[in-house]
């Protein structure tokens, strides 16, 4: 599955900085395609490593949380061993978050069977019927 394309990356970083992280040879005013792919292919893999432990594979659609950890993770492979200290640090978190989805603790907002569930729209407070309420403050 894929969870970022070209255009996310572009939207993300840059296109400039993308040129920059993808050049092999020094001489290319253009994204190179074949070592971005490469990239994203790579991070894809990584997700999928974390991901498939809870969620069957493919997910039905990308939840958008793993767009920006497939960017993050995919930047930090292009910068390969001259990244800086933010980019590994959005690098270190993505995986964190993954590690949480592969232990259970983070949903992604989809059950067993890759529905989303109820959660999915948002956090849910739950906790002990009211006391007061409208009709009981009325009473007084």
């Amino acid at each position: 599955m894929t969870y970022a394309v070209k255009q996310d990356m572009i939207d993300r970083f840059s296109e400039v900085e993308l040129m920059q992280l993808t050049d092999r040879t020094g001489a290319v005013d253009a994204i190179d395609d074949t070592v971005l792919g490469k990239a994203l292919a790579d991070a894809d893999a990584e997700i999928d490593g974390y991901v498939m432990g809870r969620y069957a594979l493919p997910l039905p659609s990308t939840p958008k949380i793993l767009v920006g950890m497939a960017c993050d993770i995919t930047r930090y492979r292009l910068y390969e061993d001259r990244a800086t200290e933010h980019v590994r640090a959005r690098y270190d978190d993505a995986i964190k978050y993954l590690k949480e989805v592969a232990l259970g603790r983070i949903s992604l907002g989809l059950d067993a069977a890759n529905q989303p569930t109820a959660e999915a729209g948002g956090p849910k407070a739950e906790g002990e019927e009211r006391v007061f309420t409208r009709s009981a403050l009325a009473d007084y």
